[in-house]
């Protein structure tokens, strides 16, 4: 969609109080009640925001997302074992997008003296390799979500947008027995989806535990990922294969 500011600052306030008003909007942007609904409207079709009488609240659950360094700690064991087998995939100066999550920082570690062009949303991922005198390094910027330490939004879409990599490694918080991949905010669903399009071979990083696991926003249907990396905890293999997703273990 071409790019209006004026829904990135409608999220933000939105993000902010977690309710607004049309009347509320309509004073502080200096626009209509019309314009303001069919900015909602839009913001609604896309899936950011949950309409509700007089005004929006953001497509998330409410529930606190656990930090990323306390994600990090769960399962290390399994995420260091999955973050390794996925090196593998990367190929000699392959273009490689990473999701931020506490999975793709690990394999962020992994890469960091590898020759590639790596595209990133995490500020944690950023910071660590822009160190790095192999990697090439390209940001993505848009609305900074403190909770995953990550930019997401319609900038940060638009700008994926206008990108081809030769791989993606995405993170998950739930995957269904139906091979549907889930997040818990449609925002950053929205994002993963949009680096999920743009890349050659798209590939989701989540250890077994995520397996049934609730989440409030479907990213990706099966027909969307080729590869899915986990661990041997992982018991549906057949089944995801049965949809045409890979299944690696590590």
């Amino acid at each position: 969609m071409a790019h209006n500011p004026r829904l990135d600052t409608i999220l933000n306030l939105i993000g902010t109080y977690r309710h607004i008003s049309v009347a509320d909007l309509t004073e502080r942007l200096g626009v209509s009640q019309v314009t303001i609904r069919k900015d909602l409207t839009r913001l609604e079709e896309l899936g950011l925001i949950i309409r509700s009488h007089g005004g929006a609240s953001l497509a998330q659950r409410v529930d606190p997302l656990p930090t990323v360094r306390s994600r990090r700690e769960a399962f290390y064991e399994e995420k260091d074992r999955i973050t390794a087998r996925a090196v593998e995939l990367i190929g000699e100066d392959d273009s490689v997008c990473i999701d931020a999550g506490a999975t793709t920082q690990l394999l962020a570690e992994k890469i960091v003296n590898l020759p590639l062009r790596v595209v990133s949303n995490s500020l944690e991922i950023l910071n660590l390799l822009a160190a790095s005198q192999d990697v090439t390094l390209t940001a993505i910027g848009g609305n900074y979500r403190s909770s995953s330490a990550s930019f997401i939004g319609p900038i940060a879409e638009e700008a994926i947008n206008q990108l081809q990599f030769d791989i993606a490694f995405i993170g998950a918080t739930g995957i269904t027995e139906d091979g549907d991949f889930l997040t818990q905010n449609a925002i950053e669903g929205g994002l993963k989806k949009a680096m999920l399009k743009a890349a050659r071979r798209k590939v989701i990083l989540a250890d077994s535990s995520k397996f049934g696991a609730r989440a409030f926003s479907k990213f990706a249907r099966p027909d969307l990922v080729d590869i899915l990396v986990t661990d041997k905890g992982f018991t549906h293999i057949d089944v995801f294969r049965d949809l045409g997703i890979e299944v690696i273990t590590a």
